[in-house]
């Protein structure tokens, strides 16, 4: 494939954009190349500014759970803009989406709208600190929460990709108060409990981790943390920005059956506009202004077109009784492909998924948490990502990143996919 117009297109972003981006992780760093620039999309394909067809795994990094450009989506968003696509002020909007979400997920009573998945969790921090008065947190190595300072502590995903896993700007007092934890470890866990009695306000986690790539939580792991916060008086975030609404109605809470004090949502929630989402039970989210001390705003929170977008997106993942069963069963084809031409091929990898989330590492170990992710053959990883796009297939150009697969995929892609990961793996020999 050919990606004139694309590399055109870069050149003129790097003169009035950082990098020529506008978030790092697009930029190819980590697989070398140029960008490719998207003219539009629909269903489960992208097409670029040199009019190229590309089956999309990223969708938009988990939002397009039903395709892009769906039909009821775009609808709601065309007749809302109509009647005008800002206020700062309340609407009706805001009250049914917030009734449809708290309705989906277990353990919540009342959810706060915000613009973005980094706010979403930057927030649930703040609530957890003024609802127990503690400072600190423990996060996990991989995990990504935003590029709120108290989460660029080992944050994956693009920080990995860039190799500063700790960004200039971020203060050591900060810092202080972030207490890093390895993924799926529970005794490391409780080391840091033990260390810092009655000072830590929340755990936040990834209940699937997708910014390593996917990886799954090892049996007893989240029910674990779920009792040392019971047993510390400390709250239990889920950042659900993936896992919310993809991986079953109510996310990884429905899946796994563990209760979170605190649900961060991003993405779904708003049918791929910016948007997020915090969510808790009563006597937490009451801690919020203007019924307590806790401060959180913003003038386009709530906004009437990711409102109604995501009205429309969460009304049909809830009606479809069938969606997550059908997401399930395709990424299960997707990843029994995958496993058996890579082992025809003799290639050195691991497959992980859990539900429509799914990543091949090229390792010979587990990839069971960050610093396994990181064993993975990157150069191998570069050849097998060029390799895809250059016959039509994108994937996240990192190899710190899920893949989303969505419903609007046929088995017919999944083939064509299948095919060519076969074509691809036996030149990667």
């Amino acid at each position: 494939m050919q990606y004139q117009r694309s590399s055109k297109l870069f050149a003129e972003a790097e003169k009035v954009i950082p990098g020529g981006v506008n978030s790092p992780v697009r930029a190819f760093k980590g697989v070398g190349g140029t960008p490719i620039f998207v003219k539009s999309a629909k269903g489960a394909y992208l097409f670029d500014e040199d009019n190229n067809k590309l089956i999309d795994y990223i969708n938009s990094w988990g939002p397009m759970i039903l395709g892009h450009a769906h039909e009821p989506v775009i609808k709601a968003i065309t007749e809302r803009a109509k009647l005008g696509t800002s206020f700062g002020m309340p609407t009706e909007l805001e009250t049914q989406i917030a009734e449809l979400a708290v309705s989906m997920v277990p353990n919540i009573d009342k959810i706060r709208f915000v613009n973005s998945g980094t706010e979403a969790c930057m927030s649930a921090i703040r609530l957890a600190r003024g609802y127990t008065k503690k400072d600190k947190i423990i996060k996990f190595a991989g995990c990504y929460h935003g590029h709120s300072d108290s989460f660029l502590i080992q944050a994956g995903s693009g920080a990995s990709t860039f190799g500063i896993p700790n960004s200039p700007g971020v203060t050591q007092g900060t810092a202080k108060d972030t207490l890093l934890a390895k993924y799926n470890n529970l005794e490391n866990v409780r080391e840091l409990f033990e260390n810092n009695k009655n000072e830590i306000a929340a755990i936040i986690i990834e209940p699937v981790a997708g910014n390593m790539g996917c990886i799954p939580p090892q049996s007893g792991f989240l029910e674990g943390l779920r009792n040392l916060c019971d047993e510390n008086g400390t709250l239990l975030i889920f950042d659900e920005v993936m896992t919310g609404f993809r991986l079953a109605r109510g996310g990884a809470q429905e899946l796994y059956g563990i209760r979170a004090d605190i649900v961060c949502f991003g993405k779904v929630i708003g049918g791929g506009l910016p948007v997020g989402a915090f969510a808790a039970r009563n006597e937490i989210m009451n801690f919020l202004a203007p019924l307590g001390p806790v401060y959180q705003a913003g003038t386009l929170s709530g906004n009437p077109l990711a409102m109604a977008a995501g009205l429309a997106m969460l009304t049909e993942l809830n009606t479809d009784v069938e969606i997550f069963q059908r997401l399930d069963q395709k990424t299960a084809y997707l990843e029994n492909g995958i496993r058996r031409v890579l082992s025809q091929n003799s290639v050195v990898y691991t497959v992980n998924r859990v539900g429509s989330m799914i990543s091949v590492h090229f390792n010979e170990t587990p990839v069971i948490d960050f610093e396994t992710a990181k064993g993975g053959d990157n150069e191998l990883f570069k050849q097998f990502f060029h390799g895809l796009l250059n016959e039509g297939i994108y994937i996240a150009p990192s190899a710190y990143e899920t893949w989303f697969i969505t419903d609007a995929l046929s088995y017919h892609d999944l083939d064509f996919t299948i095919n060519t990961i076969d074509k691809v793996s036996k030149k990667l020999l």
